[in-house]
């Protein structure tokens, strides 16, 4: 099938190797000159497991190119997917403006009929904008189609290749079939797509993500009263989680959630249910929780050193909002180091993709972990990179000029720590090091 992809952000670039990857012919589309320059010549402008291969194949089989034209993209497709940005506007909502200009530019490049697909995370009744924009600048004939992505950065290409689910919003039985057979490639062991209007597959998005923030946020502001009580947020995860109603996905208490989607998705929803006089009260506990979380791992930093902040030093592993990504946006590190800075703290930071995005110019980056322990006096970890998990103590307890480490993910037995004679803070359990023992032997 002969498909176009506009837009080669996160989303749409993995969506157009993927679906190259099924056979399909796909024409990538993007008005950022130098990015289509880059994916020419095989360069990937992000970190994603397992994409920069599946383009390079692709790309050399001759079923992916890259161009700068949308006329280009259109004249060449019978399905054009929309992946350009829909970050947060001013109000919470979903700004779609760029949803909105490139749907009237398609209309303008249409010479007979086609499928537009938005793969784009908008907001419900998007689907009917775009259509009268569509019919409002050509009489040719189109189908439109909501087709929101689930695809979590660090696994987005297996989750495309191999999804939970694929949601289509169609109302059109042969736009059905057509969907239905680009998606055959991924669909061998069993069926998961799952049709429904566009209305419900645009609020189907929203729900799903805002779902997986509650339960984070949950058994974020679970954990404090953990601490306080003397109760162990582990313990009490592998308790509920057992519980098949429950399961156990989602349930790892830390410093926050962050990213591109959660955080927008959140507050889109907020949103919208205030402009229909139906207040999200959930969500909207939801995103306080979350910032309280950040705010609360921040302010134990503080507190330990609050006699002599100006004059710490802090070594800090992960910038990146979680592990397999570069993405920094909203990641609780950057709000977190932003209070470090402003009590007078210095940071020295590691992270193995990411790089430092808003703090650049504040903190000093290293290029490997234990430099940035040097002469530092604690260890703050952010991001659950899997480096990170089985570090060389004793070259920590080295490299610090006091052995203390404030875990925001929970990384390390609490009692094996002691026992390597580092003091450690982590979330929802007691500190452990010198006298406090916390039921280590």
């Amino acid at each position: 099938m002969k498909v176009s992809v506009v837009g080669v952000g996160y989303v749409g670039l993995v969506a157009a190797a993927c679906l190259a990857d099924g056979g399909n012919h796909v024409v990538c589309v993007d008005t950022d000159e130098k990015k289509i320059n880059d994916l020419r010549k095989g360069r990937i402008p992000i970190f994603e497991p397992g994409l920069a291969e599946i383009v390079g194949k692709n790309k050399q089989a001759g079923r992916l190119t890259f161009t700068t034209s949308l006329k280009e993209g259109v004249d060449n497709s019978l399905v054009i997917f929309l992946g350009v940005g829909t970050p947060s506007a001013s109000d919470g909502s979903a700004d779609i403006s760029a949803i909105l200009s490139v749907a009237a530019e398609i209309a303008d490049c249409m010479d007979s009929y086609r499928i537009i697909v938005t793969k784009s995370t908008v907001g419900v009744g998007t689907h009917k904008q775009v259509g009268d924009i569509i019919s409002a600048r050509t009489e040719v004939p189109f189908d439109y189609v909501s087709n929101p992505e689930f695809l979590k950065e660090g696994s987005a290409v297996e989750d495309f290749l191999k999804p939970d689910r694929v949601i289509i919003g169609t109302t059109n039985p042969a736009v059905m079939e057509i969907m239905k057979q680009l998606y055959a490639p991924f669909m061998r062991k069993s069926s998961r797509i799952i049709f429904m209007d566009p209305a419900s597959a645009e609020m189907t998005k929203y729900a799903a993500n805002v779902m997986l923030a509650t339960r984070i946020s949950f058994m974020n502001e679970l954990s404090g009263l953990c601490e306080s009580l003397g109760a162990d947020i582990e313990k009490v995860r592998a308790g509920i989680g057992s519980d098949s109603r429950i399961g156990s996905a989602f349930l790892f208490p830390g410093v926050g959630y962050g990213g591109s989607c959660f955080p927008k998705d959140v507050r889109a929803l907020i949103h919208t249910g205030r402009t229909c006089d139906c207040p999200m009260t959930i969500a909207s506990a939801v995103q306080e929780a979350n910032y309280t979380q950040q705010d609360r791992f921040a302010q134990k930093v503080l507190d330990y050193f609050k006699d002599a902040s100006e004059t710490v030093t802090l070594g800090v592993w992960g910038l990146a909002f979680k592990a397999r990504t570069d993405d920094v946006r909203e990641s609780p590190a950057i709000r977190c180091i932003e209070k470090f800075l402003a009590a007078g703290m210095k940071v020295r930071a590691y992270d193995p993709e990411a790089g430092c995005g808003p703090l650049e110019g504040k903190i000093e980056t290293v290029g490997d972990s234990y430099d940035a322990l040097d002469g530092a006096d604690a260890l703050v970890v952010f991001t659950d990179w899997p480096e990170f998990r089985t570090p060389d103590f004793n070259l920590i307890a080295q490299n610090l000029t006091r052995p203390v480490i404030f875990d925001g993910r929970n990384l390390y037995d609490p009692c094996y720590i002691k026992k390597q004679g580092i003091e450690y803070h982590c979330i929802g359990r007691s500190a452990v090091g010198g006298r406090v023992a916390s039921g280590c032997n």
